[in-house]
């Protein structure tokens, strides 16, 4: 299995190994699996989840972003050598010698925006600028900047404005909870771990026990781990199967129905 590399700078701080089928949470507070103890961190600021023979990486809306190799993301397929930058720490993904690598044939899943700190707005410049949607270098100068010519700010020029929409759909609860789930992220986590997108009890239920990701052609439910699996209109599901509208979901006690966008 692969490592993290903990570093500040130049200096090893620590090295994190990643298990198959289990969640590793970043963040300042001490429930962390990697505590990193810098103002620029927020308290739960990202995790690493096990989906199938990969590792993604998924920012925890913290208030200073996550990069990979100077890249702002939200949620990232993790690549032998990748790079993490949160706050002034860097963490290095790595497989040893003796391990086979996965195939690398994923991509990055949905970006996200915010930044803070002159350092923080130069990676945001060589992160490819076209797809940034405010001025966010403008933003957050603004206080540094008051009573100076607004034009001299720095300016991110918006990406294409003709790009077509995502699919939409949303979980409903029929048991096991209340309201309903909008499936906005291009990747949603099941599981009982407290930092899953929609947590599921049960003590055979895995860290991460399915997700669901939004692709171009609709979403898609995949099984990941644990002794439960999902169900779709009571049929066991064991590879990843895509959604149709008003099709009931079963996650141990947990009870579910998927709307698209043409029905909510």
């Amino acid at each position: 299995m692969p490592k993290l590399t903990l570093k500040i700078k130049a200096k090893k701080i620590g090295e994190y190994p990643l298990q198959k089928g289990v969640s590793l949470t970043i963040g300042r507070r001490k429930k962390n699996n990697v505590i990193i103890n810098d103002l620029a961190v927020s308290g739960h600021h990202a995790k690493i989840d096990s989906v199938g023979d990969g590792f993604v990486l998924i920012d925890l809306q913290s208030k200073n972003g996550s990069f990979v190799n100077e890249q702002l993301i939200s949620s990232h397929w993790l690549k032998n050598g990748d790079t993490i930058n949160i706050g002034e720490h860097s963490l290095v993904f790595h497989y040893s010698n003796q391990e086979e690598v996965p195939g690398e044939d994923t991509e990055d899943l949905e970006r996200t925006i915010v930044l803070d700190t002159s350092q923080y707005r130069t990676r945001m410049r060589k992160s490819n600028p076209t797809r940034s949607i405010i001025n966010v270098a403008g933003f957050w100068d603004k206080p540094q900047n008051r009573g100076k010519d607004p034009q001299n700010q720095p300016v991110i020029p918006m990406g294409p404005t003709n790009v077509k929409k995502d699919p939409t759909g949303k979980l409903i609860f029929l048991a096991g909870g209340r309201g309903s789930v909008s499936l906005d992220r291009k990747y949603t986590t099941i599981g009982k771990h407290p930092t899953s997108d929609i947590v599921a009890d049960g003590w055979l239920m895995g860290q991460t026990a399915a997700t669901i990701s939004k692709l171009p052609d609709g979403f898609h439910l995949c099984f990941v781990g644990g002794f439960i699996k999902p169900k779709v209109n009571q049929k066991t599901i064991k590879q990843s199967t895509i959604l149709k509208n008003e099709d009931i979901i079963v996650v141990g006690k947990m009870k579910l129905q998927f709307t698209n966008g043409a029905s909510s």
